[in-house]
């Protein structure tokens, strides 16, 4: 189900909020976690039980961590020191936490890839009758990559003596399922919203911002990303372009990701505030970075914070070194690309970043480029960006490389390829790509924007929302890029 549909907007959430609102205090996670799995279940309903495998294997480890039995010792949960001695027992039970859900994740999501390129390997050895040729295909289930690294960070949290272990299955099965995070994150760490589980309020101030992040995501998503959207997949699906044409496609999907996936994490903030929960900020105006480093620090930040404290830290962060700081900023980014899909073309925008992110740490603020006139700092990180996000959308590596190519003035143009300038440059779509800049560059973040809603922005967002809504009916299905992840 998708969060920019009529069935989603006008039957689903209506549904959600009555029944949530209607139940008691002490059903309000069992209502919410009910209709979080017929959320997710939707599409397939045998997803569900990848999730609802993650899900009791991390409740149980937790409850190992936390050296509580089930049906005994009903004490209240304790924090566990951080820093302190850990029994054999506290630690397989971690090994298990992990190493199920990094199970679930690789075989879901890597399967189909290792195949490939097992096969690959041994047409290429001259080897073909070893190839594997399977008929079998997995599916990949809708989020698992964003609720098995939520669902291993409260086992993580717990072993660090970070949070406590929940008792109660259903708080923690509702954490965990929660449809407005469900299915593309934001990632909410279990510290971040672990007391909320046992006690948040409901006020009309809460609701009322949620319902502005709804609103302004959706528009968002309908207005800007989707018409971005159609410029890049013409562009990227073209057989020739020219320069300006490919700088002009890989703009319009730096728009179309930036737009659709913020918009994502808008509503899926403003839904946890209609619900009484105060999820973290994902975005902050990341195309304002004036560094590769600064980037990562506006965009995305769930995931981010998230390959920080459970990977880069852990890893030893910059505390052996600018030369070991930059490998272990190259392999964390090599596995955040290989985390966003199984292909070629993200390991190498992985790569790519991690690349960047260690040459900035290496050179450090000696570097010339810190002396440039911000304006100028900004737009060279954005051009830096560009050319990754080639890598992130194209097909494969080849046309990727054809791509980059092309931006650089190598590739070679055919002679129809100023036929697609009368696509591209329509007015609407022309309009809408000069307005995504202005958004993107001159305009507060939706966070912002909406801590003080007064009768002025009530008409400006209501306007919004109808106007989105009433295009909304003219767009065919189009489901937010990071569902694919």
């Amino acid at each position: 189900m998708v969060f920019s549909s009529h069935i989603f907007l006008f039957y689903f959430l209506p549904l959600a909020l009555a029944v949530y609102y209607l139940l008691p205090r002490r059903a309000k996670h069992l209502g919410l976690t009910a209709l979080s799995y017929g959320f997710y279940g939707w599409s397939n309903p045998l997803f569900v039980l990848i999730l609802l495998t993650s899900t009791v294997v991390d409740y149980f480890c937790g409850l190992i961590i936390a050296q509580r039995g089930l049906f005994s010792d009903n004490r209240p949960m304790r924090e566990l020191k951080p820093g302190g001695d850990r029994t054999r027992r506290q630690k397989a039970a971690l090994a298990v936490s992990i190493t199920t859900n990094l199970a679930l994740l690789g075989f879901f999501k890597y399967f189909n890839f290792a195949v490939e390129n097992y096969d690959l390997l041994l047409t290429w050895l001259g080897l073909e009758g070893l190839r594997l040729d399977t008929a079998l295909r997995i599916t990949l289930p809708l989020g698992i990559s964003f609720y098995t690294f939520q669902s291993m960070s409260y086992s993580i949290d717990v072993y660090r003596g970070q949070a406590k272990a929940l008792r109660n299955f259903i708080d923690f099965a509702c954490y965990v399922s929660m449809f407005p995070q469900l299915v593309a994150g934001p990632i909410i760490r279990f510290r971040e919203v672990s007391s909320q589980l046992l006690q948040r309020s409901h006020t009309l101030e809460k609701f009322s911002r949620g319902v502005a992040f709804v609103s302004l995501g959706l528009t968002k998503k309908i207005l800007l990303a989707n018409p971005c959207g159609k410029v890049a997949d013409m562009v990227f699906d073209a057989g020739s372009i020219t320069t300006l044409q490919a700088w002009h496609g890989a703009a319009a999907y730096a728009f179309q990701i930036y737009f659709d996936f913020s918009a994502y994490s808008d509503m899926a903030i403003g839904l946890g505030l209609m619900l009484g929960f105060v999820f973290p900020k994902n975005f902050d105006s990341p195309y304002l970075a004036r560094s590769m480093t600064d980037f990562w620090r506006r965009w995305h930040i769930s995931l981010s914070t998230w390959l920080r404290d459970y990977l880069y830290i852990p890893l030893g962060g910059n505390r052996k070194g600018p030369g070991r700081t930059a490998i272990n900023l190259a392999l964390v980014m090599l596995l955040g690309g290989l985390w966003h899909g199984a292909a070629w073309t993200f390991i190498i925008w992985g790569g790519l970043h991690g690349l960047l992110l260690g040459l900035e740490r290496i050179r450090g603020k000696t570097s010339p480029y810190h002396r440039l006139p911000v304006p100028v700092q900004v737009a060279l990180t954005f051009v830096l960006v560009l050319f990754t996000w080639v890598f992130f959308r194209a097909e494969d590596l080849p046309s990727a490389l054809t791509y980059v190519g092309t931006m650089l003035g190598l590739g070679q143009t055919l002679a129809g390829a100023g036929l697609l300038d009368g696509l591209i440059y329509q007015p609407y779509y022309l309009g809408t790509f000069l307005l995504a800049a202005a958004v993107t560059w001159a305009c507060p973040q939706t966070w912002d924007w909406t801590r003080r809603i007064t009768l002025t922005k009530c008409m400006i967002i209501l306007l919004l929302l109808v106007l989105a809504v009433a295009v909304l009916a003219t767009q065919a299905f189009n489901p937010f890029i990071y569902f694919i992840f």
